[in-house]
């Protein structure tokens, strides 16, 4: 042990500088990270690798055509396009929040630690507990989702090229345990190479986007194929679905299918324990992924919206994104394409969503926030990673995709509460923030300062709050039991169980005990000096 030790000393003149910018003492904290645990997972990810997790779980124009039919019922294509702008515009104030505590406090928990920071001493404990396990289960419920994705898309390939195959939920269960096991053991094994394939992910992403984009812009009215939609139809006719609601919460309700495609700005923040810097580089992950996934996000949609020919089509179509590359390539070859290349980016998604959440389990269980933390909370010395907590996440997820084969309205209840779930814990951390005045966090490099923080973080709470309520609402009126919204429901029940566990279980659970900042980083290097002295006596001994 003190060879190890005294193998990393630093000068006596550096650690008893706590005066030096955060990004120096960064540097100087070899033993004890920004979350006031010793470092156990090694530092792989750079700047460009880290923003490449973000780009590839943050790749909205997968997620935002995948799941096109919600915002094509509330408005059409003119619908899909601007609630796709005005919830992108209200997720970068959202983002810029996050950024600024990632920016203060470093921490693989994310929003679990900063919301047991915000509240203040009286409150942390409880909040910061919440919010960990609203976060953590918006996270699995958005790896079953993009899992069924995955596994929708697979069983459309093979639908093209076989007219009399009908499509059933068993198939579409069978391709999505396959998939989510597939990357779940991928992260778990292959998590040395994961900075690298994330690196390598930017490629495909960007590449696969721009000749999706390329072929619906080009294809359609070539060849004897239909022409493009017109503009009038892509940008101002709004398309009434009956679903019974005023036209103006029409568009806040469709908003649903662009927060589900960008809602995930906290993603890089569960990493910032395996990059070097992560005070600078976290925030700057997020901006890369905010501004790259609503850039190639929206072109992606106003070509698909162009490419759409026989609009009624869509609604019959199991899988309608498949249908609107049909109709704009007029062959199943080119349907096959345009899927495969949608299908790639599900995939790198899929692996993201297994970086994040079994990282997120992990830093609930080693303060003690779940059943067994010693074993949920420990990190595999081999793999360098927490295989267990990434495991019980996969395992959590096949019990949800069995629920597809019984009833898909179920299940769609549950991963439905994927943005209730995230925006609860992204409340729970910023809204206590904005209550104290902001006075509880010590800033790091990334702040808003004066008015500006204070405007922002009100915007992002308000946006969070109102827009809770209204994805509560049911999908149409009247409604019926098959129509019926139950992401409320599950949010609500779920929650039952956090509290059940927090007056049954969460006896030893402590909470994050570091603050952030220059001070928290102060600490860090006291820290690491005090086991050094302690490991240099005991080999005095």
């Amino acid at each position: 042990m003190s060879e190890v030790i005294q193998e990393k000393e630093a000068p006596a003149t550096e650690a008893s500088t706590p005066a030096l910018p955060a990004t120096d003492l960064e540097s100087e904290s070899e033993l004890v990270n920004a979350s006031g645990h010793v470092q156990e997972v090694d530092r792989n990810f750079s700047l460009l690798t880290l923003a490449g997790v973000g780009i590839v779980l943050g790749s909205t124009w997968g997620p935002a055509g995948s799941s096109i039919v919600v915002a094509l019922f509330n408005g059409g294509p003119p619908g899909v396009l601007y609630e796709f702008i005005v919830v992108s515009v209200f997720y970068w104030i959202v983002a810029a929040s996050i950024a600024e505590l990632a920016s203060a406090i470093p921490s693989s928990g994310g929003v679990y630690h900063w919301a047991s920071v915000t509240p203040g001493k009286n409150y942390g404990r409880v909040v910061g507990f919440f919010a960990g396990y609203w976060n953590w289960l918006a996270w699995v419920l958005g790896a079953a989702s993009i899992s069924s994705i995955a596994g929708n898309i697979t069983v459309q390939m093979y639908a093209v090229k076989h007219a009399s195959f009908v499509p059933k939920s068993w198939h579409v269960f069978v391709s999505s345990i396959i998939i989510t096991w597939l990357g779940a053991l991928s992260v778990c094994f292959g998590n040395q190479i994961m900075p690298k394939l994330n690196g390598i992910g930017i490629v495909f992403i960007l590449g696969g986007v721009f000749i999706t984009i390329v072929v619906l812009a080009a294809m359609p009215g070539s060849g004897g194929r239909p022409p493009h939609a017109p503009s009038s139809f892509v940008w101002t006719e709004w398309q009434l679905s009956g679903l019974g609601y005023p036209n103006g919460f029409v568009f806040v309700a469709g908003m649903l299918n662009g927060a589900f495609a960008v809602g995930t700005p906290d993603c890089v923040t569960h990493l910032a324990e395996e990059i070097p810097r992560p005070g600078i580089n976290v925030p700057k992950a997020i901006a890369f992924q905010m501004v790259i996934g609503f850039f190639s996000g929206f072109l992606y949609l106003i070509t698909l919206m162009y490419a759409i020919n026989d609009y009624e089509a869509l609604f019959a179509a199991p899988f309608p994104v498949a249908e609107i590359y049909y109709q704009a390539t007029g062959s199943a070859a080119g349907e096959i394409g345009l899927l495969f290349l949608l299908f790639v980016t599900i995939i790198l998604t899929v692996f993201g969503v297994y970086i994040t959440c079994g990282r997120v389990l992990w830093t609930l269980a080693r303060d003690g926030a779940t059943p067994f933390p010693a074993q949920i909370g420990k990190i595999d010395t081999r793999l360098k990673m927490p295989f267990i907590s990434t495991i019980l996440c996969a395992s959590l997820v096949t019990v949800l995709l069995c629920i597809y084969v019984g009833s898909t309205t179920a299940f769609n209840a549950f991963v439905g509460s994927f943005i209730l779930m995230s925006t609860s814990s992204y409340t729970a951390a910023i809204l206590p923030n904005l209550l104290t005045k902001r006075k509880n966090i010590i800033y790091g490099p990334f702040h808003m300062k004066g008015a500006l923080g204070f405007v922002m973080n009100a915007v992002a709470c308000a946006y969070m709050i109102v827009w809770f309520v209204i994805y509560c609402f049911p999908y149409a009126l009247p409604t019926t039991a098959g129509s019926m919204n139950y992401a409320c429901l599950i949010w609500g029940g779920l929650t039952v169980f956090v509290v059940v566990w927090w007056f049954v279980g969460a006896k030893n659970y402590r909470g994050p005990q570091t603050i952030g900042g220059i001070h928290s980083l102060a600490e860090e290097v006291k820290t690491v000096e005090e086991i050094r002295a302690g490991g240099r006596q005991a080999s005095a001994v």
